[in-house]
C-alpha cells in the first residue's frame, strides 16, 4: 500500500469560530481515533489534494507537531455548495487489528463480448473489504476474460486474498451491455431464421 504523509497541528480550541477560522486561512481540521485517544488537529488542505481527489487507496503517514501515526482515511466531508474540503476523519492503524476500508477495482484480461461489440460498464468501483493492515491490497484485480456479451461479474465471483470482501455478493462489478445496433441486427438475423 502506498504512503503518503500529511504534516498537522493540534488543536487547542474545537469551536465553531476557530474551526472556520481555520478553513479560511486554507486548513483542514480533522481527527484521528482508534488509538488510545482521540487526536484533533489540522493542516494545509493542499496536503489533501493527493489522498481525498484519487482513486488510490493510501496508507497516511500523520505528523503531527513531531508525532507520527499510522492512519487511513475514514470519512471526508465537503461543502455543499462550493466543494471546498470541511473535515477529514482518519482511523490509526493497529497491526492487531483488522480495518474496513474500500478498496479500488481494477479489470484485468480482455472481454470477449467487448470484442463482438459490446460495451464493458463498472457497475462498482469500489469494494469494501476488511483485513489486517498489513494485507490491505492496493486493488482487485476482477478478470473480465470470460466476460460474454449481455453477462455480468457479481462481487460472489472475485477470489479475495489475505483479505475478506464486505460488499454484496450478489451486486454485479462489471457487465458487457448490448449496444442497440447489436441487439436490432441479432433480431434481423433471428427473423431471417424463421
Amino acid at each position: 500500500m502506498k504512503t503518503l504523509e500529511i504534516i498537522g497541528f493540534k488543536r487547542a480550541n474545537l469551536g465553531k469560530a476557530q474551526t472556520k477560522e481555520l478553513r479560511n486561512e486554507s486548513y483542514v481540521p480533522g481527527v484521528l481515533y482508534g488509538g488510545a485517544e482521540q487526536v484533533h488537529f489540522y493542516a494545509p488542505a493542499i496536503l489533501f489534494r493527493d489522498l481525498v481527489y484519487s482513486p488510490e487507496v493510501y496508507e497516511v503517514d500523520l505528523n503531527i507537531e513531531g508525532t507520527h501515526y499510522r492512519a487511513i482515511m475514514q470519512d471526508v466531508q465537503f461543502h455543499p455548495v462550493n466543494e471546498m474540503l470541511l473535515h477529514v476523519d482518519f482511523l490509526e492503524l493497529n497491526d492487531e487489528k483488522p480495518v474496513k476500508i474500500d478498496i479500488p477495482v481494477k479489470m484485468i484480461g480482455n472481454s470477449p463480448g467487448v470484442m463482438l461489440g459490446g460495451k464493458l460498464v463498472t457497475k462498482l468501483r469500489k469494494l469494501k473489504v476488511k483485513a489486517l493492515p498489513a494485507n490491505l491490497p492496493d486493488y482487485i484485480e476482477v478478470d473480465i476474460s470470460e466476460l460474454e456479451l449481455g453477462k455480468s461479474i457479481k462481487v460472489g465471483k472475485i477470489k479475495a486474498g489475505d483479505f475478506e470482501i464486505l460488499s454484496n455478493p450478489l451486486a454485479p462489478v462489471a457487465t458487457v451491455t448490448i449496444p442497440r445496433a447489436l441487439k436490432s441486427a441479432q433480431m434481423e438475423e433471428a427473423r431471417g431464421k424463421k
